[in-house]
């Protein structure tokens, strides 16, 4: 028997009370743990240096900000994916008229390619770095490496599950040891967390970076797959069970996301802030981390680095693939998928773009084609026809419009100041 099949018989035992304990609660851990990984990729680390190094702890309060939104939009990925055993790139498919549903599609695919971007190139900066090599030999090891991870998918859901728990863990524990590390100001940090303000119109770009690179439109499409049919479902009473279960995973997963987040711009501002505040580039990050905390430092940040790399690269490739099978009902092989995703990444190099402003830019990407799947997953869970007993209430309804109208302001503000527009309230 397989661990897959162990777990779906475990988690059956719980619905049905013939299991117990604490300890049983562990069988329906996976699907945000998962999705917890697009948080922590190395968009994050772009975005959170420069934030870090520009700004100080200024802009924690849009980390924090940031990921109230992730909690509460793969919550609801998740509860449509339990409700109705359909993925929202699926529902999106069958309930909207055709030509939105190309458009949904066009937007998502270019969003999964910048997503890949990002965590591609992440984890080859951080391999090149370390074994000081090329970049684009550090791609061809990051693909390599990835498509021999994405093979245990054939598997069924629970390896894939454990190997993307345990790369969270190392990424956790080793932003856990750069705090220890790092001379944090505690008192400024608080105050960063809980002081809106946004100093100049280079702290929004950023800003913007930030909710892109934390709030991710392949992990809330990513999240409703993993879900669906995952455990077996016989009645409403044990679908409420699996929605409670699902629900403090997910407050669980983001937080730790969220925690290290934090820590990655409290890191950058301890480090960089006072004296070294130009710091913008992963590999600049790098080589000034060694004689300011020293080379232990450096070296845990390259291991998170890669492993974030690798692990979100993974269910990077993983969302791109449900996007497509969802919306157009097409199946692409995974090896196929792996090809056509890494095609932006290594174009960047090949014309020798700067690879960590390729990074931010990205991010600002990936929050631009965020409101899709946002304003889908609204309307989807507040439909009684869809979710029945389980569409979400009015208190809920209204913060995700206003999670939703936050990231549309932001993306609208970017607009404006990419075009050169005044934007009043921004000081300077």
């Amino acid at each position: 028997m397989t661990s897959t099949e162990r777990t779906r018989l475990g988690m059956s035992a719980v619905l049905s009370g013939e299991r117990r304990g604490f300890g049983s609660k562990f069988l329906f851990v996976g699907p945000a743990v998962i999705a917890s990984i697009a948080y922590i990729d190395p968009g994050n680390y772009a975005t959170n240096i420069q934030a870090g190094a520009g700004y100080g702890y200024t802009l924690l309060w849009v980390v924090l900000l940031a990921n109230m939104i992730a909690m509460l939009f793969q919550a609801l990925s998740a509860r449509l994916g339990i409700v109705t055993g359909k993925n929202l790139a699926e529902m999106s498919r069958d309930n909207f008229p055709r030509p939105v549903v190309w458009v949904m599609w066009a937007v998502s695919e270019v969003a999964a390619m910048a997503t890949d971007l990002a965590e591609f190139l992440g984890g080859a900066i951080g391999l090149a770095l370390l074994f000081n090599i090329p970049l684009i030999w550090g791609m061809v090891v990051t693909a390599i490496v990835t498509y021999g991870i994405l093979v245990f998918e054939r598997k069924g859901f629970r390896p894939m599950e454990l190997i993307i728990g345990t790369m969270v863990a190392i990424i956790s524990l080793c932003y856990l040891a750069e705090i220890f590390i790092a001379q944090v100001d505690w008192g400024s940090a608080a105050v960063g967390l809980v002081t809106p303000n946004l100093p100049d119109a280079a702290a929004l770009t950023i800003s913007v970076g930030i909710i892109g690179a934390t709030v991710m439109p392949h992990a809330v499409y990513l999240h409703s797959g993993l879900t669906q049919n995952r455990a077996v479902i016989r009645h409403d009473a044990d679908r409420r069970k699996v929605l409670r279960f699902s629900n403090i995973e997910v407050v669980v997963a983001l937080a730790v996301a969220g925690m290290v987040n934090m820590a990655m711009v409290m890191m950058a501002a301890s480090a960089f802030h006072l004296g070294h505040s130009d710091v913008a580039e992963i590999e600049t990050a790098y080589h000034t981390l060694t004689p300011l905390l020293g080379s232990a430092a450096a070296a845990v940040f390259l291991v998170s680095l890669i492993t974030s790399g690798v692990s979100s690269s993974v269910v990077g490739t993983m969302a791109g693939q449900m996007i497509m099978q969802g919306f157009l009902h097409f199946h692409v092989p995974i090896w196929l998928r792996r090809l056509i995703t890494m095609v932006p990444a290594f174009a960047v190099v090949a014309i020798g773009y700067n690879a960590t402003e390729a990074l931010v830019m990205s991010q600002v990407v990936l929050s631009i084609a965020l409101p899709v799947p946002m304003i889908a997953l609204v309307i989807f869970t507040s439909r009684r026809d869809v979710m029945g007993a389980f569409t979400i209430g009015l208190p809920t309804r209204v913060l995700a419009i206003l999670g939703a109208t936050v990231v549309l302001g932001l993306n609208f503000v970017l607009l404006a100041q990419t075009f050169g527009l005044p934007i009043p309230f921004l000081a300077g």
